[in-house]
């Protein structure tokens, strides 16, 4: 299955316009810095910022509304370009309603934008559908299993799974979640008799997530019903565009290959060449999309040693060693921001009002770390080759951060690379007892 026409502006547009037809009001993307949530520290799902509209404390513009969320998930940071599908930035397409319509309505309309000529056009017979199975207090949903079957859907095309597979959020410690159902695309035949998407054999690949919002999750652990039952979905806008174009990872994708022609421009290199280059170009590419759009953003973040502005450090950080691994030339990482802006600027304005800050801060943040690395590269080798028992004790991690400005992830990523551990614990301990001293 192959769709060529497909990219990204393309499908954000598709989807957007229609549920404007379905009476959804169409809302740009909110910040990536959270207002009024102190549960997460920036942005990592489409619904995250309407919480109080989903827990009824709050009156939304419109009952129905639809967005495509500029979201970031930083768990993983260590993870991308090791394999090809990690990354840490994505945008979020998704339909919403609060208190007004729920199953009936959300899944028709999933069914119509999978299915219809005029949409996505997918064969019917190559979607599979998966809904919640039940679990203590909270029913097996035969509800929204009835629902697509109604819609025409094989009943050997649903399958009944357990909360690890079909129940949603909450996004952060509490808040709202619930069951849901999820959308599949099967690629080959399965596996063998009891395959199923909860198979990691490759035969079905998520597209799309349908959220019934209808429970609170409490601080002590149990699930109070809202005021009222909402919607909440979610379709990764790169995950799909790589489905349906049938490529292999996103990074094939018009959502890096302007990125990646631009790092090849400025390296010498070839992107696929080899293994360790690969992961430089991902990794790269990866960070510096993630760091543009943390910037770009109107609530914009500097780099620093706290919150938000620590996870864009890090990430610029470890995207300057490897940028200076491929010798790439100073001041790369603004040059790289420019082929981002430019290429994500309609649909986000905010990049190119805010080109300025980006370019300056990057400049900053690049020739201060690029500075301290040549540095402290020489320091982790002097540290590497006298650790005693294979091990870096806290204490010299914690002179390499507050020397040399490396973060601790890096010099346990630089650590592993040579078979070596560190004492992060020892870590924490030495940073704890600098902040007493520095207060």
């Amino acid at each position: 299955m192959s769709h060529p026409y497909y990219g990204l502006n393309e499908l954000r547009e598709m989807f957007l316009s229609f549920f404007e037809t379905k009476d959804h009001l169409r809302l740009p993307s909110f910040s990536l810095v959270p207002q009024n949530d102190n549960s997460i520290l920036l942005i990592n799902a489409g619904m995250t910022p309407m919480k109080p509209w989903f827990k009824g404390e709050e009156e939304p513009p419109r009952r129905r509304v639809c967005t495509c969320q500029k979201c970031i998930r930083t768990g993983d940071i260590e993870n991308v370009g090791k394999t090809a599908r990690h990354g840490t930035y994505f945008e979020m397409l998704g339909n919403f309603s609060f208190g007004d319509y729920f199953k009936h309505e959300a899944i028709a309309w999933s069914w119509e934008f999978l299915t219809s000529p005029e949409y996505l056009g997918l064969d019917k017979d190559k979607l599979a559908f998966t809904v919640f199975e039940g679990e203590g207090d909270i029913p097996r949903d035969d509800e929204a299993a009835g629902y697509w079957m109604e819609n025409g859907v094989k009943k050997e095309n649903i399958y009944f799974l357990p909360r690890e597979h079909n129940w949603w959020g909450p996004a952060g410690q509490t808040g709202p979640c619930g069951p849901d159902t999820e959308m599949f695309i099967i690629t080959k035949k399965p596996c063998g008799p009891n395959c199923s998407p909860a198979c990691h054999c490759g035969a079905y690949l998520e597209i799309w997530n349908d959220v019934f919002m209808q429970y609170n999750k409490q601080k002590d652990g149990t699930f109070i019903p809202l005021k009222q039952k909402n919607i909440d979905t979610g379709m990764g806008l790169e995950r799909t565009i790589c489905v349906l174009t049938g490529k292999k990872t996103v990074y094939e994708t018009d959502a890096f290959t302007d990125i990646l022609a631009k790092i090849a421009e400025l390296s010498g290199k070839e992107y696929g060449a080899d293994e360790e280059t690969t992961k430089a170009f991902r990794i790269i590419a990866d960070h510096m999309r993630t760091s543009t759009f943390i910037l770009g953003d109107d609530r914009g973040v500097s780099p620093s040693n706290t919150d938000q502005g620590y996870i864009l450090r890090r990430l610029i950080r470890r995207a300057v060693r490897y940028g200076m691994q491929l010798g790439m030339p100073d001041g790369f990482t603004c040059e790289i921001a420019k082929v981002i802006i430019n290429q994500y600027k309609n649909a986000y304005p905010e990049l190119e009002r805010n080109a300025a800050f980006v370019i300056d801060q990057l400049t900053l943040e690049e020739g201060r770390f690029a500075r301290t690395l040549k540095q402290g590269n020489k320091e982790f080798d002097k540290v590497a080759s006298r650790a005693a028992d294979g091990k870096i004790d806290g204490e010299t991690a914690f002179h390499l951060y507050d020397t040399y400005g490396f973060p601790i992830e890096m010099t346990v990523e630089l650590a592993k690379e040579r078979n070596l551990t560190v004492d992060t614990v020892g870590f924490e301990e030495a940073f704890r007892k600098h902040q007493e001293l520095s207060h």
